[in-house]
């Protein structure tokens, strides 16, 4: 039997070996799997400051971008030399040894697994129970588009000075955007999240109608400031990150003024090399001056003291539930040809796609928010189509 074909990389002092070198890992964009290991080793110092002694789930795309990934928290049983792990526990309990990519080799090492995107904690190994990030992910509801979102960014920017903290944006890659502030790692996980909800309640209070803060996805509009990815078990994208959309797009760590006046669709995995080694890294100084989260925290104490508003509860239907995300909008193509009248008076935000994390993948389920539809027009009950069980992946394992 032939052997599988791979190439070496010496990287460091040592040596890292990419299988399949060749195989194509974005499709429209014409990119390789080896393409992208060179991409990531042209902004490794960048890279690596977003994820150098932090655990990190490796979240493996072995079958290219447009496939599904599946996620994989445990290192494998055999790393070599030049891997280091960290014991990461989650809410439940569990216990992980996870990877931790300190120098190139290691970042090589783990592209060639699979990982198109980098998922780091917030945390380093040398305290993972108290976060050295704050995350603040700008995430717009459908229909909305970029100019919003740096709307709110600019609302952003000005609640972060007044609090005396600084923060570093940076293009998501997707949709969104993110901007992270390294704080001392005095506060454990549910107090930064507490931090990180106070923080996306006084922006949704000044950009009404522009930003939320609000949880549930039927009741958001606009921008949805998603303090959770601040809770213990989040990870969420690092700087340099390339994104598994068609063109190969990279989560960009910029300065204000450029991120403000910039197109994310400027930032791909063939872009970005180039501006890296003209401009450098923007974020290279993240970590000169780590912010205090106590005026953070006190503004959480008033707003505790304020009454909450109610909330109006929201005719949302489930329509479609699928292991993958095809079929799950295939259903919702379906439901739409079956009610024309109802499709029609949907506005974007109206549509709900989640995406669920099972035991090592993803599960889709398509909601439909019928506040904008009249009472006699809503659909009569039935089962979604199709109606995926997502408790068979937990009970099968």
């Amino acid at each position: 039997m032939a052997k599988t074909e791979h190439e070496t990389l010496a990287l460091g002092g040592h040596e890292v070996k990419i299988s399949n070198p060749a195989k194509l890992y974005f499709t429209e964009a014409n990119v390789t799997k080896l393409e992208l290991v060179r991409y990531y080793l042209s902004v490794a110092p960048g890279a690596l400051r977003g994820v150098a002694r932090r655990p990190m789930v490796l979240k493996r795309y072995v079958n290219g971008a447009a496939a599904e990934p599946f996620f994989q928290k445990r290192a494998p049983e055999k790393v070599p030399p030049f891997i280091e792990t960290a014991t990461f526990v989650y809410p439940s309990g569990g216990v992980a040894h996870e990877v931790v990519a300190d120098n190139e080799a290691a970042l090589a090492w783990v592209v060639n697994l699979g990982c198109i995107e980098l998922h780091p904690h917030a945390v380093r190994r040398d305290d993972l129970d108290r976060p050295d990030e704050l995350r603040i992910d700008l995430d717009p509801v459908p229909g909305i588009v970029w100019p919003q979102i740096l709307e709110v960014a600019r609302i952003a920017r000005d609640v972060l000075g007044e609090l005396g903290l600084t923060g570093w944006p940076k293009t998501s890659g997707s949709r969104g955007a993110h901007i992270w502030v390294r704080i001392e790692p005095k506060w454990p996980f549910d107090q930064v999240r507490r931090a990180a909800r106070a923080f996306a309640r006084e922006v949704a209070l000044r950009a009404p109608g522009l930003a939320t803060a609000e949880w549930a996805k039927e009741q958001r509009r606009g921008v949805f400031i998603d303090y959770n990815q601040n809770a213990r078990d989040r990870t969420t994208c690092s700087a340099y990150s390339v994104r598994a959309t068609p063109d190969a797009r990279v989560s960009m760590p910029l300065s204000w003024g450029s991120f403000l006046s910039c197109d994310p669709r400027d930032f791909t995995l063939r872009t970005v090399p180039a501006i890296f080694q003209r401009d450098g890294d923007a974020h290279e100084a993240i970590d000169a001056a780590p912010c205090s989260l106590d005026a953070l925290l006190a503004l959480a104490d008033r707003q505790k003291a304020l009454p909450e508003a109610a909330k109006a509860a929201m005719p949302v239907i489930t329509i479609a539930q699928a292991k993958l995300k095809p079929d799950a909008l295939a259903g919702l193509e379906r439901w739409k040809a079956r009610h024309p009248d109802v499709a029609a008076k949907l506005a974007p935000e109206d549509v709900i796609v989640d995406t669920n994390r099972g035991r090592a993948t993803a599960w889709y389920r398509v909601r439909i928010n019928l506040k904008n539809v009249p009472a006699g027009l809503h659909p009569p009950p039935a089962p979604p189509d199709p109606d995926y069980d997502f408790k068979v992946e937990w009970l099968s394992s």
